[in-house]
C-alpha cells in the first residue's frame, strides 16, 4: 500500500491518495441553495413544483451532523440519511455532498432540477415562488 506521505510520490500520485476536504455546514448550505433548494423554516428544503410550500425534503444541519429528511404523507419527518461533516466530501464533478445518500434517494435529482427551474423562472418574472 502506498501512503500519501511516502517519499518519492509524484504530484499526481499524491493527489490520488490525499484525503479530500470535508464539507462544512456553510458549504453544504451554499451548494444546496445553488442547486434548487430554498430556505424553508430555517432549513435548506425542496418542495413540490406545483405547491412551493410546504417542504417535502429538507437538510437538517446540526452542530456535528447533516441529515436528509423526507416528509411522510401523515406530515411527520423521517430521517433517511445522515453523516458527520467530517465524512461528507464534495463530488469532484458536481460538488454534490457525498455521504448523504442523494444518489440513492429516488426522484431527488429530478425534484432538485424542478425546483431549480422554478427558481430560475421566478427570477425571470415568469412565476411566483
Amino acid at each position: 500500500m502506498i501512503l500519501a506521505d511516502e517519499p518519492g510520490l509524484n504530484e499526481t500520485q499524491h493527489l490520488k491518495f490525499r484525503k479530500k476536504p470535508a464539507m462544512t455546514k456553510e458549504e453544504i448550505t451554499q451548494w444546496a441553495l445553488a442547486n434548487g433548494w430554498s430556505m424553508v423554516d430555517g432549513a435548506p428544503s425542496l418542495t413540490k413544483p406545483a405547491k412551493p410550500h410546504p417542504a417535502i425534503v429538507r437538510l437538517v444541519l446540526k452542530a456535528t451532523v447533516a441529515q436528509v429528511e423526507i416528509k411522510k404523507p401523515a406530515g411527520k419527518w423521517e430521517k433517511v440519511a445522515g453523516e458527520s461533516y467530517s465524512k461528507i466530501e464534495p463530488d469532484p464533478d458536481s460538488g454534490m455532498p457525498g455521504g448523504l445518500g442523494f444518489a440513492t434517494i429516488s426522484g431527488l435529482t429530478l425534484l432538485m432540477q424542478d425546483n431549480k427551474d422554478r427558481q430560475m423562472m421566478a427570477r425571470m418574472g415568469g412565476m411566483k415562488l
